[in-house]
């Protein structure tokens, strides 16, 4: 999902520059990267954790991040589709 993520990153700036429009989606989907990252360390230690109290705890913080960023994801998504189908901007 990073991928993903710094992949529109590009695209939207390629958009921005041809077509002079300016969007705050390229700073949301680097915080939304972020989370993912979060996200996926969590899961990760929660794996390599011997304490299952504290594995069922990570897995819940890591579960909550993730769906965090994906409602972000689709958010940014209505911002890059407001900010592309504009035709003066």
């Amino acid at each position: 999902m990073v991928g993903v993520c710094l992949t529109v990153i590009g695209l939207i700036r390629v958009v921005i520059t041809f077509r002079k429009a300016n969007t705050a989606a390229d700073d949301l989907l680097a915080a939304d990267a972020f989370l993912f990252l979060v996200s996926c360390l969590l899961s990760y230690s929660a794996l390599r954790t011997r304490s299952k109290r504290r594995m069922h705890r990570r897995e819940r913080v890591a579960d909550g991040i993730f769906i965090l960023a994906m409602i972000l994801m689709v958010i940014i998504c209505g911002f890059i589709t407001y900010a592309v189908a504009l035709p003066g901007k």
